[in-house]
């Protein structure tokens, strides 16, 4: 029998994996998509996303950034990093090299899904496989989740993503975060000649319209690469991120939005989370561990988002970081950390 069993091979299943492996335990891995796989998200990884793959052994390419630059039609302001950098990478170029460093440790991915799940009190059983625990990251929409009665309705509009890439050379060395009425996007450089677009918004549409809501943006990018990607709804609430030996980490832990850009630097924390628990076969600490591991991006990102739905306080987010920089400034290196 195994140790730990991840369901799902996206970046928060092969972070739980890597960690596990690296506290010797041993590790499997079930993902029934050709890898890598894409998908809709902004590509930029703050600072402490960074050092951890660096501390994994994950080296990826890409651009790095030094800060985040927030605009409204009129105005604008920078807030940098205090220390270190991000990094704008490709999902799928970051899903390859974690993909990489998983083979280097020996983890097997196998190209299987979780089907039927049961338990009893020394392991787990699915496909075909019996651990001591079961990581269930199978993502936003996790079918285990659902399947588990874990699932809770959503409250409030519903927010939805979707990306584009455009083969342009990355104007700044700042990920830039567009305000419009409804609607934000973020641009990052990821490549020498390529930037990736991603759109926020409650209003359902084709790209090219939620663009057009940004009209100084879209007037600097041509040249579209790829095709466009989507995600949602983003708003997932979970009544435990435990059931018996079960845990879940990443989306499928829950998720509030990506207005902030913490996803995956949130995921890999409650992926260390998870590991030592499972390493301390104390699985019933994990929901708190979990907790306050995610507790400041919840806290910041719900209090945003609450903001950001108010039409009077959305407009004033930009223009009171114009008038409050440092104050903004030390927001973002509260998320950088």
């Amino acid at each position: 029998m195994i140790d730990l069993l991840v369901a799902g091979g996206g970046p928060a299943g092969l972070v739980t994996a890597l960690l596990a492996a690296r506290r010797g335990l041993s590790v499997t891995v079930l993902e029934p998509r050709a890898l890598p796989v894409d998908k809709a998200c902004g590509e930029g990884l703050m600072p402490h996303a960074v050092e951890l793959l660096s501390e994994l052994g994950v080296q990826v390419p890409g651009l790095p950034f030094r800060g985040i630059h927030y605009a409204d039609a009129r105005r604008g302001v920078d807030a940098l990093f205090a220390t270190g950098t991000g990094r704008g990478v490709r999902r799928t170029t970051l899903h390859a090299g974690l993909t990489d460093a998983a083979a280097r440790a020996g983890i097997e991915i196998v190209p299987r899904a979780a089907d039927r799940i049961t338990q009893d009190a020394d392991g787990v059983r699915t496909a075909g496989f019996r651990a001591r625990y079961l990581a269930a990251a199978d993502g936003l929409h996790s079918p285990i989740r659902r399947a588990l009665g874990l699932q809770r309705p959503s409250r409030g509009p519903s927010r939805h993503g979707l990306r584009q890439h455009y083969a342009v050379s990355p104007w700044a060395d700042l990920v830039e975060v567009h305000w419009a009425p409804g609607a934000e996007a973020y641009v990052t450089p990821v490549a020498p000649e390529l930037v990736g677009v991603a759109i926020l918004t409650t209003t359902r549409g084709p790209y090219a319209e939620q663009l057009a809501r940004f009209p100084a943006l879209a007037a600097k990018l041509h040249s579209p690469a790829g095709s466009v990607r989507g995600a949602g709804p983003l708003r997932q609430r979970v009544s435990a991120r435990v059931h018996g030996r079960i845990l879940l980490v990443g989306d499928a832990a829950g998720y509030v939005d990506a207005l902030t850009g913490e996803g995956l630097a949130v995921a890999w924390a409650g992926a260390a989370e998870l590991v030592a628990c499972v390493a301390a076969d104390r699985p019933g600490d994990y929901e708190r561990r979990w907790a306050a591991a995610s507790r400041r991006y919840r806290l910041l990102t719900g209090g945003l988002l609450w903001a950001r739905n108010r039409p009077l306080l959305s407009r004033a987010i930009v223009p009171a970081a114009t008038r409050l920089p440092r104050a903004f400034t030390t927001l973002v290196n509260h998320l950088a950390r």
